[in-house]
């Protein structure tokens, strides 16, 4: 039996990054184009230098030359990420569970599977039906078992992706998987991410993956995660703390997590919470009003993006170099924990009812 080491790991040395690092950032860069060719030569550059140095405890492992790392963490549970997607799979006496198939993993998720074990992948389970984590889910064998939420299966009809089987068992708030003596509890909390999102609990491993909820190291990707419901994702931070796990697979991102990691991110979101409820009432809009006369869509417009910004202003002090990018992303979840206030709470700020 195996752990894996939670500690941080630099991607590079003291004289600069390793080349193996360089050519794993510039490909992940390469992998981005350019926005309708608005992008000047050497403006990428420009903008990267612009951005706060990632703190130490957001990295993780190196990522070896083949383009992914698999480690195990305890238990016959594995996980395997390509430094920007995670998933896992537990091997059993009588096959292999996957959780997750992004698609830039791909046909090295049966490689990194084909390294640990010999044993025929038996079941798969779909963490939530996006085609970024579930992508390569056709890679496997029609008489695989495909698993998901029953919300999964009708967003997935919808979908109608090939590559995006749909689940041949579904189930609606809890499902016990045991294969070959070893479990998986899959456990729905209602929507956050997205309407079908679910909690993967290993109990004897004490590993829970939880995908684009919790980005151990980092603030959350922009939007909050580009959630569907950001009341149902904000509450998923303290329903993942009732599980009992010492490890934390999030679906992103360059290392593990640990309960910390879940317990600093939810200080983050409260903390954005508490600072965008104070620009809102403080931010005066009459002077956009005088500033755009008769266009209404200017005058909220100035408003939404003066909240934002003085949240981000009162957030910065405390969270940059603490989670990687809070320099990035804070003042994007600014606007879409502000929206949240106001569409979700009726937190109106100036714009509320009036005698």
């Amino acid at each position: 039996m195996s752990t894996t080491n939670h500690e941080p790991h630099s991607a590079g040395t003291e004289s600069g990054p390793s080349r193996r690092s360089v050519l794993r950032y510039s490909a992940l860069a390469a992998a981005v184009p350019a926005v309708g060719g608005l992008l000047r030569p050497g403006a990428a550059e420009a903008a990267e230098a612009a951005y706060d140095p990632v703190p130490p405890t957001a990295l993780g492992p190196e990522i070896p030359a083949k383009g992914y790392l698999v480690q195990e963490v305890r238990g016959g549970l594995y996980w395997l990420t390509d430094g920007t997607y995670q998933m896992m799979f537990l091997v059993t006496g009588e096959g292999v569970v996957v959780v997750d198939a992004p698609p830039t993993l791909g046909h090295n998720i049966l490689r990194a599977i084909g390294e640990v074990t010999a044993r025929p992948v038996t079941h798969l389970v779909y963490s939530h039906h996006h085609a970024d984590h579930i992508g390569a889910a056709g890679i496997f064998p029609k008489g695989v078992v495909r698993i998901a939420h029953e919300r999964a299966r009708h967003l997935l009809r919808e979908d109608g992706d090939p590559n995006r089987p749909l689940p041949t068992r579904v189930f609606s708030e809890s499902y016990r998987l045991e294969v070959g003596g070893k479990v998986l509890h899959l456990s729905y909390q209602g929507p956050n991410h997205s309407p079908d999102n679910i909690f993967i609990h290993a109990p004897a491993q004490r590993v829970l993956m939880l995908a684009d909820v919790i980005f151990p190291g980092w603030v959350p990707f922009k939007g909050l995660a580009v959630s569907s419901d950001i009341p149902g994702w904000i509450k998923a931070h303290d329903q993942a703390l009732s599980f009992p796990f010492d490890t934390f697979i999030g679906g992103h991102l360059t290392r593990l997590g640990t309960r910390r990691d879940v317990e600093v991110q939810r200080a983050y979101v409260r903390d954005l919470e508490r600072f965008t409820r104070e620009a809102a009432a403080s931010v005066d809009p009459a002077p956009m009003f005088a500033k755009y006369p008769g266009n209404a869509w200017a005058v909220f417009k100035s408003y939404l993006d003066a909240v934002a910004e003085e949240a981000t202003g009162r957030m910065l002090p405390t969270w940059r170099g603490r989670l990687g990018a809070a320099d990035v992303f804070t003042l994007d979840n600014a606007h879409v924990m502000h929206e949240s206030l106001r569409i979700d709470h009726g937190v109106l700020g100036p714009f509320g009812i009036r005698p």
